[in-house]
């Protein structure tokens, strides 16, 4: 009798998910969230598996909105993000969520322009003027004039967006909001925004497939997915007045500066820097990792895999186009990592 109550109150603790079983002592890790790191995640997550056979990490690529979501819903072990979480969203929480760095990488203005294979330059305004729907022509002055000698059409341009919660969205109009005050006013920075024109993608990935398949589009998408798809993409105008293409060095560049001076809770923004050399549409991304866990097997794997991830992990970030982090924020995150209970 004493056998069948014991029983029956750990069936309702694993229907509950407090308690974790998998074959052979694993310890299962579920998460999900943004799309703008998912190459670098996936990398990472299966070559820790391989020297970690106990230890299995499920990421769900659902977007920045959708693992904030599940996080604060508690389906998820923990969440990922290109945004950090702002302050009413951490008051949800049931115990402090902390944010880890994980990589750096950059938003680009990526096209697909019938018969233009050169290479763009784009200003901060012809940027805001087109997200905005002001800017409705590929031959309008404020993109032909910063690219002196090639033939641009006359084609309305077909304006690309995400169409669910993103933290790729969420870098894209933080430097929005910050080179135009018509974009702060009208419409800011989230997530998730109501946007003045275009057409919704789905992930970095729906974004890609659709500038793919319609001429005269103009989205925006990280990096790796541009390059991996084989998408032209644009230099961009930084605050210094160079037009700069987003590669490992201006990545790097935009979080130079910053990096000495990264606030304890790392959420920080690194949009339209300082520095001639500088991309202005990078960002860093963070995984959201719950400070208590009543589960040890969990905690010490997340804590163990954190420590590899700043550390071995960091090799595989440049084969995949993403920056390292600074190693003024990896001691920073090193310490941050006892405060997961």
């Amino acid at each position: 009798m004493r056998i069948a109550k014991v029983l029956a109150v750990f069936a309702v603790l694993l229907a509950l998910g407090t308690v974790t079983v998998a074959e052979g002592g694993q310890v299962l890790l579920n998460a999900a969230g943004a799309t703008f790191p998912y190459p670098m995640y996936s990398k990472w997550f299966d070559v820790y598996r391989q020297a970690h056979p106990n230890i299995q990490i499920n990421y769900q690529s659902i977007g920045s909105g959708g693992g904030i979501r599940q996080l604060l819903d508690k389906t998820v072990d923990f969440g990922a993000s290109d945004g950090p979480m702002n302050d009413d969203q951490l008051k949800q929480a049931s115990v402090p969520i902390l944010h880890f760095p994980t990589v750096m990488g950059a938003d680009v203005p990526s096209y697909n322009v019938p018969g233009v294979s050169a290479e763009l330059n784009f200003t901060p305004e012809a940027l805001a003027g087109i997200f905005l729907g002001k800017i409705t022509k590929w031959n309008d002055p404020a993109i032909v004039s910063a690219n002196s000698g090639v033939k641009l059409p006359a084609d309305d341009i077909v304006v690309v967006h995400r169409s669910d919660g993103s933290g790729t969205t969420y870098i894209w109009t933080d430097y929005l909001s910050k080179i135009s005050p018509e974009w702060q006013t009208k419409v800011g920075k989230a997530t998730s925004v109501n946007w003045p024109v275009g057409l919704g993608g789905k992930g970095n990935e729906g974004v890609a497939g659709l500038i793919q398949q319609t001429p005269d589009s103009l989205g925006y998408i990280e990096l790796i997915y541009a390059i991996q798809n084989k998408i032209a993409y644009g230099r961009v105008k930084n605050s210094s007045g160079a037009f700069v293409k987003a590669d490992l060095a201006s990545v790097s560049a935009a979080a130079a500066a910053t990096a000495k001076f990264m606030p304890d809770d790392f959420r920080v923004s690194i949009t339209n820097p300082e520095g001639k050399a500088a991309y202005p549409i990078a960002s860093f991304t963070w995984l959201l990792i719950p400070s208590k866990f009543s589960d040890t097997a969990k905690r010490d794997a997340v804590k163990d895999f954190l420590k590899w991830m700043m550390t071995d992990g960091q090799q595989y970030c440049e084969g995949l186009a993403y920056a390292k982090l600074p190693k003024e924020v990896v001691v920073k995150e090193m310490k941050a990592v006892g405060k997961i209970e």
